[in-house]
């Protein structure tokens, strides 16, 4: 299985290092291509009118001057473009949540549905900022849960979905569907200078953490491990509760 990662907050984020490592448990042939610097809050922008440069830094590990999305198109139209495409793309792992309108700015989403949109199945994986550091059982664990949503792709990765997993703090950790919630994040700025016709704004990161039973805010604050099954086309989003049985997903890990 040919597996290709990214993310938006860059090649050497350790949230990357750490979705490496599992997913190294799975495949032999895996592929990163990532920013070349963090690119938090770039969507689904995409390079047009100049160009990106991609480089590689060692066998099977490129950084890319342009943004997520620009790593997935540098992927299919040029480090592999004599050589099958990957199987499968994962995301992340995004330092921070990714829920509610997250979906709309996050460059991590955007490369999970750049996946979608070139027929790739893909996930997005993000987790709290104060997580754990994963040991040899975290990592295993979510190998298997990779594992599991490969094996379970033909149930989601379908007319332009892909999935966001967002991970609790610790894990392992039972996984459930999660209803899509909001929570506005760069609810607040800081003004660093104005004047009459001008100002210097910097929107900050740091956000509400609104919850309802259910949604992903309240899934991760349990220590529950949340899926949404999103759609390219941000409308209509499809609970993941569609990809599992009701008993399974009041239980521990069945994906």
């Amino acid at each position: 299985m040919r597996i290709l990662l990214s993310n938006d907050d860059g090649i050497d984020a350790p949230g990357l290092a750490v979705l490496e490592k599992a997913a190294r448990r799975l495949s032999e042939d895996v592929w990163v291509i990532a920013p070349s610097g963090n690119r938090s809050g770039f969507g689904h922008s995409i390079t047009m009118r100049q160009s990106f440069k991609v480089e590689r830094l060692a066998p099977r590990r490129f950084q890319c001057s342009g943004t997520p999305a620009d790593c997935v198109i540098a992927g299919l139209h040029w480090v592999f473009r004599d050589a099958p495409r990957p199987d499968l793309v994962l995301s992340g792992i995004n330092e921070g949540r990714n829920v509610a309108e997250d979906v709309a700015y996050s460059g991590t989403m955007a490369v999970a549905r750049e996946a979608a949109l070139c027929g790739m199945p893909g996930i997005a994986f993000s987790m709290p900022r104060d997580s754990q550091d994963y040991d040899d059982a975290a990592l295993d664990w979510l190998a298997a849960r990779i594992e599991g949503f490969w094996q379970s792709r033909r149930e989601w990765a379908i007319e332009g979905h892909w999935l966001s997993v967002n991970l609790p703090r610790r894990v392992p950790a039972p996984v459930r569907a999660a209803r899509i919630g909001r929570d506005k994040c760069a609810t607040r700025v800081v003004i660093h200078a104005e004047n009459e016709t001008s100002a210097d704004i910097e929107p900050l990161a740091d956000r509400n953490y609104f919850s309802t039973a259910g949604d992903e805010n309240s899934l991760i604050d349990s220590g529950i491990a949340s899926v949404t099954s999103l759609n390219w086309m941000g409308q209509g989003a499809v609970p993941a509760s569609a990809l599992f049985e009701p008993a399974e997903a009041e239980t521990a890990v069945s994906v």
